[in-house]
């Protein structure tokens, strides 16, 4: 049975109608898991000094005070909160990792770097989670199969030998980053088409790599805007690669814990549910 992680409130807040990071995408998909039979773990808030195991407390204390962006609006300071829950459900999988396990949770994170956010992102769900497990885990790979570049996460790691981060991103395309890889820490891969065949063969690269590799724990920075149906998607996967997705990081035969990024479509229940599956073959 896998195990969601996952608080109701993350859905309480909204950006307005024309924006696509909204509600619906966590709630249909916890009713769906649901349905499935997956476990739900309610999370805590992360604290400040789990935010700082990351972040600056200059970006810690902008958010608090309301900094926000077009894409990343933030009245009155109250994504701080939703962000501090979302980062606290990131931590909350470290205490299920004997388990198949998804963080569903909101805002994403991958695009807020150690002093700035954007991309809908206000912290790093998935580097706070991966700095704490640094407790337990000498050596962390962190798989990023997000349209979207994560430079936040590569802004974080770039430079720390016990992780690495491999990204497997849309080139050129938001956030117009990660063009190059950064020494052996830092792996980018980029999709210059939106051949279904030509990612897939680029994801079996990053799986070669992260057998090469040999980590002791696999973070996965799960983003589904790589479907075919996804308003934002340039790639043109279908709903069953997730679950061949799934299936090749469970191959790995490592701790592993997925927390979703993005991913638009309607489809999104069925997407992570696939997921999920492979991931428990």
């Amino acid at each position: 049975m896998a195990v969601i992680i996952y608080n109701p409130k993350c859905s309480e807040y909204g950006h307005g109608f024309s924006h696509p990071e909204v509600p619906v995408r966590v709630t249909k998909t916890a009713e769906f898991l649901k349905e499935k039979g997956c476990k739900f773990i309610e999370p805590e808030q992360a604290s400040e000094k789990d935010l700082l195991l990351v972040h600056s407390q200059s970006l810690i204390d902008r958010i608090k005070s309301g900094e926000g962006s077009s894409d990343s609006p933030n009245k009155n300071g109250k994504m701080f909160e939703y962000a501090k829950l979302s980062a606290g459900a990131a931590l909350e999988v470290l205490n299920h990792l004997d388990d198949t396990c998804f963080v569903l949770t909101r805002p994403p994170g991958h695009h807020a770097g150690r002093d700035f956010f954007g991309g809908f992102c206000y912290f790093n769900n998935i580097a706070i989670a991966v700095e704490k497990a640094k407790e337990e885990y000498n050596k962390i790979a962190i798989i990023d199969f997000d349209i979207h570049h994560g430079n936040g996460t590569q802004d974080i790691f770039c430079s720390d030998e016990n992780v690495c981060y491999l990204s497997l991103h849309f080139s050129p395309f938001y956030p117009h980053t990660g063009t190059y890889s950064i020494g052996e820490h830092c792996i980018n891969y980029l999709i210059t088409n939106s051949s279904r065949e030509d990612y897939m063969r680029k994801f079996d690269k990053v799986m070669k790599k992260i057998k090469k590799i040999n980590p002791d724990l696999i973070a996965v920075s799960a983003g589904f805007d790589t479907y075919a149906g996804d308003l934002l998607s340039q790639v043109y996967l279908k709903k069953e690669d997730y679950s061949e997705i799934g299936e090749t990081v469970a191959s790995l035969e490592k701790p592993v814990f997925s927390v979703l990024e993005g991913g638009y479509s309607d489809d999104l229940p069925i997407l992570i549910s696939n997921y999920i599956q492979g991931l428990s073959e």
